[in-house]
C-alpha cells in the first residue's frame, strides 16, 4: 500500500486522493479530473491522460510527447484558481489553474482556463490543442446528442 502524498497539493495521500481516479473511480466533478490529471502527469500516467480526454480527440493526442513531458520534467506544483460549473446538459465546467515543473530549459508555469464537459457520469477534459471536427450543425463530438454550435463549441477556447 502506498504512503505517499497526492502530487495534486490536496495534502491527502495518494490512494484517498487521486489515486482511486487512476484506479478507475470517475471524478466527482471537472476540478477533481483537473488535479487528477496533473497527478497523472507527475506519476507518468499517459493511459489516464488519454482516456479523461474527450473521445472524439483520443486518437489526436501524441502519446509519446506525453510520455515524455512527463517523464522529463520535475514536478513543482498546481493551484487551482477557482472552478466554474457552467451546468446545462450535457454539464460542462472550466477550471484555471497553474501548474509548474522544471525541465532541461528551467523552470515553467503555465496558467490555463480549462473546459470540460460531463458524459455519461463522467468528467472529460476538452482539448484545445486537438480539433474537434465537427460543423456547427453537426452532432456534438461529446455524444450529447445536441448540435456542436448549442454544446461543446462554445466553450473551447483555443
Amino acid at each position: 500500500m502506498s504512503v505517499s502524498v497526492c502530487p495534486c497539493g490536496s495534502g491527502n495521500l495518494l490512494d484517498a486522493c487521486c489515486g482511486r481516479y487512476h484506479a478507475g473511480t470517475p471524478a466527482p466533478d471537472a476540478q477533481t479530473l483537473m488535479r487528477s490529471r496533473y497527478s497523472a502527469y507527475v506519476l507518468g500516467l499517459v493511459d489516464y491522460l488519454v482516456a479523461t480526454t474527450l473521445p472524439a480527440q483520443q486518437a489526436g493526442l501524441d502519446r509519446p510527447a506525453i510520455s515524455a513531458w512527463s517523464a522529463q520534467s520535475t514536478w513543482l506544483g498546481l493551484e487551482v484558481e477557482g472552478a466554474e460549473v457552467l451546468g446545462g446538459q450535457p454539464e460542462h465546467a472550466f477550471v484555471t489553474f497553474t501548474a509548474r515543473w522544471h525541465d532541461a530549459q528551467g523552470d515553467h508555469q503555465h496558467r490555463e482556463r480549462s473546459a470540460f464537459v460531463q458524459n455519461k457520469g463522467r468528467w472529460y477534459f476538452i482539448d484545445p490543442t486537438v480539433p474537434l471536427k465537427a460543423g456547427r450543425n453537426d452532432p456534438c463530438p461529446c455524444t450529447s446528442g445536441h448540435k456542436f454550435k448549442k454544446c461543446c463549441a462554445s466553450y473551447i477556447t483555443g
